[in-house]
């Protein structure tokens, strides 16, 4: 019995990502037993329909958190909130334009990541300061071009977003083959391999032959181009844009990336813990509703859950 003990204590503790699929188990049994079972199967089925929103955002902040300490993208809301709006505007409900509308959107929030960065390289200021004031400027944007935008997404767009197999969201699995790919990218190809070393030691990476610019760069786009995806997925799941549609996302992108695993202090980045912390933020934020918790106690409980994180891994990864 010892043996197994500690098997499973080194087992979460060289992958600190279980600790997000454990904490979302034990907050679905909570939920579960508060209901006396019911809803159990559907409280998983809406917790994968609407984690995967998170993922993608919570992958582009994972990858930019992982450059090192102070790397941060803010603009992330206001970045979602405008590419919902471009996309609408530009597919304007036909199918036809489903594929150009995506671009579109996707395009939008690749532009807001090189301006970050652009931001960043050219005025040589910290990028929560740049990224903080790029989203006042992009919500201008968006209120120029969206406000009163009433345009509804296509409608296979719109079932496509909704479409399940067997209880499942079918974007959900294709959001899981995402995650792959990103993991894979991130471990396995000279980009992923350099914004760990980037987030490991700067120096040493230039003076290894990283082009430390040019990966900054490409995070920084790579973030951006998520968030802008994410805006026209989420405006074909609620039917509709808003620029206010991404105003939850800030919290829960960075969220997810703590809870996942990922060190705050760079270099050390973890894409499975984004899928299981999106489950358990999700499945918290679904019992705390169950309770009829109010939206500000949520809110509280969310940053609570976030520096108790912080706070039990911060001594392990301060002296990494």
């Amino acid at each position: 019995m010892k043996v197994r003990t500690g098997g499973v204590v080194a087992a979460t503790a060289s992958s600190p990502w279980i600790w997000s699929y454990l904490g979302a188990l034990l907050v679905w049994l909570a939920a579960i037993t508060f209901t006396a079972g019911v809803g159990a199967g559907g409280m998983i089925s809406a917790a994968l329909a609407l984690a995967l929103f998170i993922v993608v955002v919570g992958v582009g902040q994972m990858f930019v958190v992982t450059l090192g300490p102070g790397n941060v993208d803010l603009s992330i809301p206001a970045n979602i909130g405008l590419a919902s709006a471009v996309a609408m505007k530009i597919m304007d409900g036909s199918d036809s334009m489903t594929a150009i509308g995506l671009a579109a959107g996707t395009a939008s929030g690749l532009a807001i990541g090189a301006a970050n960065y652009l931001l960043i390289w050219a005025l040589r200021i910290p990028p929560i300061i740049a990224t903080l004031s790029s989203s006042f400027i992009v919500q201008s944007i968006g209120i120029a071009y969206g406000r009163g935008l009433q345009i509804k997404p296509p409608e296979g767009f719109a079932d496509f977003t909704t479409m399940q197999v067997g209880g499942v969201s079918v974007l959900a699995l294709l959001i899981v083959a995402f995650a792959i790919v990103a993991g894979i990218a991130l471990q396995r190809t000279v980009f992923g391999r350099s914004v760990l070393a980037i987030g490991q030691n700067l120096r040493a990476a230039w003076l290894a032959g990283v082009p430390v610019g040019r990966v900054r760069f490409l995070t920084y786009v790579l973030c951006g181009g998520l968030a802008g995806l994410d805006g026209v997925l989420l405006a074909g799941y609620f039917r509709g844009s808003s620029l206010d549609i991404g105003n939850e996302y800030l919290l829960s992108s960075i969220a997810v990336v703590v809870i996942g695993g990922t060190s705050v202090a760079g270099g050390n980045a973890n894409v499975p813990g984004i899928w299981g912390a999106s489950i358990f933020l999700v499945m918290l934020l679904t019992m705390l509703n169950t309770f009829g918790v109010s939206p500000g106690v949520r809110l509280v409980v969310t940053g609570l859950v976030i520096i108790g994180v912080i706070a039990a891994a911060g001594g392990k990864r301060a002296g990494r």
